[in-house]
């Protein structure tokens, strides 16, 4: 599907609008959608959002307008693009990109209400009070995705039990890439395992990752939770191919373009309770009064063909609680 199909079904670019029409949608509340990936992304997850409005009586285009700004994986665009949307007066502002999305979004107003989707911990994050108590305009759903690194290092090691070394592929421009770090560091050394880091926040610096993977030694690699690896997908699943590199990822769509195995929360679960909560706060409710949600629903998706490509044997104990793909 082409590119302009896809902004199309997403609602179609606001800046590329009429006068007219934006006057005549103004009539109706307005969410503000802002994303750290691409419109191709977001397509995939816009469906479950959608639904989540629905469900709270909104529809768009009947009775609820949607802006849409895409930093296309430039995460320094974020503020500007936040900034806009604040300046042009939406009722609820939803943040799909991470940690970079969320922060942007809440440097850029205290008072416009904001949804955010975040992989870690919005307390330590510094986005809300407490999860059950957000305190202030913001609220939304953490994938838990920095917190579960620890179970994918783990799930990489059953698979490959000889890897006495594990790097991680993380991205230097994503603010809670430090936190990723600890939480994999941490988790290496309850292990008993060596620990490398390759950075990359670019296509170029990840063909450069995994063409330095050989000369740390490492065994296996988990790559870190970040919107900008989700829309490379493809290329580091090729990468990980073409080097031998056992890998684990946060999202099945990796193990199913051919990465070994992923594990993680089911994202359009996640999606639909953002547009819920948007639904909500449109009817009035206020952010401070709506805890922050957590997934209850996770993903182990294995991939038996690149295991067997990789010569490896999955064990019994990871089969038997896996989606396989053959």
């Amino acid at each position: 599907m082409r590119r302009r199909e896809l902004i199309a079904l997403a609602g179609g670019a606001a800046v590329a609008w009429p006068l007219a029409v934006r006057a005549q949608q103004k009539a109706m509340p307005v969410v503000g959608y802002l994303a750290s990936a691409t419109p191709e992304v977001n397509i995939q997850l816009l469906p479950a959002f959608l639904s989540g409005l629905s469900e709270t009586g909104w529809v768009e285009g009947q009775n609820v307008a949607i802006e849409y700004r895409w930093a296309e994986d430039h995460y320094e665009r974020l503020p500007a693009l936040a900034a806009e949307l604040v300046s042009r007066n939406v009722d609820v502002i939803v943040s799909t990109g991470g940690t970079p999305g969320a922060l942007a979004a809440k440097n850029a107003t205290s008072t416009t209400p904001i949804i955010f989707i975040t992989g870690g911990d919005p307390v330590e994050q510094g986005l809300v009070a407490s999860l059950a108590r957000p305190g202030s305009n913001l609220t939304g759903v953490t994938l838990l995705l920095v917190e579960l690194t620890p179970k994918r290092l783990e799930l990489i090691s059953e698979l490959v039990p000889r890897a006495r070394v594990i790097a991680l592929l993380a991205n230097p421009r994503n603010p809670a890439v430090e936190t990723i770090i600890r939480n994999v560091q941490n988790a290496a050394r309850t292990k008993e395992l060596g620990f490398r880091v390759l950075k990359a926040g670019t296509e170029s610096e990840i063909d450069v990752a995994f063409s330095s993977f050989v000369q740390l030694q490492a065994g296996a690699l988990i790559v870190g939770s970040d919107p900008f690896f989700y829309s490379q997908r493809d290329q580091i699943v090729a990468l990980a191919a073409r080097h031998a590199v056992p890998a684990v990822y946060e999202r099945r769509q990796f193990a199913e373009a051919g990465g070994l195995i992923s594990y993680g929360p089911s994202f359009p679960g996640t999606w639909r309770q953002a547009g819920i909560y948007a639904g909500k706060i449109l009817k009035g409710a206020k952010p401070a009064d709506l805890p922050v949600q957590q997934p209850t629903t996770f993903e182990l998706v294995v991939n038996l063909k690149t295991a067997t490509a990789l010569g490896l044997t999955v064990p019994p104990s990871v089969l038997a609680r896996a989606e396989v793909i053959e």
